[in-house]
């Protein structure tokens, strides 16, 4: 009778545009081991301390830009990585494990659906708030993802005629006024979005004028992504999230100011409680175990 070798391990990685982190994760979502190394750096992920490749079912990866049906990151704005890059094959190659990669805003989805907020929910918009600005929608428990893997560019909706640059190409897209380098130009310092929160909490008027700002737009772009999806929650994730309440008080002014009136008083607006990483490396734990197995390692 033929054995099997029952799996009970995967890899989740987390690529951002300055450091990429990896963890092996069990069927309970323990991480049993973490690390990280600078994105550009590119080191072969070490796994024989932790029972070797023959342990692994598969791999799950998180990278902006990122397409699940195509595999590949493809034109991502933030990375030093220009162009299509077929990363799935390269890593199913390379490691002889089955790969899947997906956006990081979807990651960051299944993260909070599996372990965090928005658990229990099944209509729900995930805000990754960062460098980017990214989103992914649940509705009746599923998460769409589109024809080409590119659903919930939310970042990249104009929201100014021939306004601002964006790094994707565009000019006027949401992402260039309320992404890090958006609050960051709007700051007379030049200052991080940290120190500008730091600010704030000193009641520097400047400084909460930025976030005011910067909730505005971002307000009124989610009044009308929620009057097409109907959620029962928004939820925000990501460094710029930490601004806490002088961001998400002046979102909410703009969101109930613009919102269809049905939905007015009626969607919850939140902050992940989640640790950033660990979130988004347990998300894509979760995206490895949904991908079928394959493994030159028997």
């Amino acid at each position: 009778m033929e054995e099997y070798n029952i799996k009970t391990k995967v890899v989740g990685v987390d690529i951002s545009n300055e450091s990429t982190t990896y963890a092996i994760v069990d069927v309970r979502g323990n991480i049993l081991a973490e690390d990280s190394f600078p994105t550009q750096d590119y080191p072969v992920m070490l796994v024989e301390g932790n029972g070797g490749y023959e342990t692994i079912r598969s791999i799950g990866v998180s990278a902006p830009s990122a397409s699940s049906v195509s595999g590949c990151i493809e034109n991502a704005a933030n990375l030093p990585w220009k162009g299509v890059v077929p990363l799935s094959a390269m890593l199913r190659d390379r490691m002889g494990l089955a790969v899947g990669l997906s956006n990081d805003a979807h990651i960051s989805a299944l993260g909070e659906f599996t372990f965090g907020s928005a658990h229990g929910m099944k209509n729900f918009i995930i805000i990754s708030l960062g460098v980017g600005l990214g989103s992914c929608f649940f509705t009746d428990g599923i998460d769409h993802q589109g024809n080409l893997g590119f659903a919930g560019e939310f970042g990249h909706t104009c929201v100014v005629d021939n306004g601002r640059k964006c790094g994707c190409g565009h000019e006027g897209c949401l992402e260039a006024y309320v992404g890090a380098n958006g609050i960051v130009m709007r700051s007379l310092e030049k200052l991080s979005p940290r120190t500008i929160k730091e600010c704030c909490d000193q009641d520097d008027e400047l400084a909460i004028e930025v976030f005011r700002r910067t909730g505005y737009y971002l307000g009124l772009g989610l009044a009308n992504y929620a009057s097409i999806v109907d959620p029962e929650a928004i939820i925000f994730t990501g460094g710029i999230s930490h601004a806490g309440k002088w961001l998400v008080d002046p979102v909410c002014e703009a969101f109930e100011a613009h919102v269809f009136g049905n939905l007015r008083g009626k969607v919850k607006i939140l902050c992940s409680k989640l640790n950033d990483r660990e979130r988004d490396v347990l998300g894509a734990s979760a995206l490895a175990w949904s991908v079928p197995e394959y493994s030159l390692f028997k």
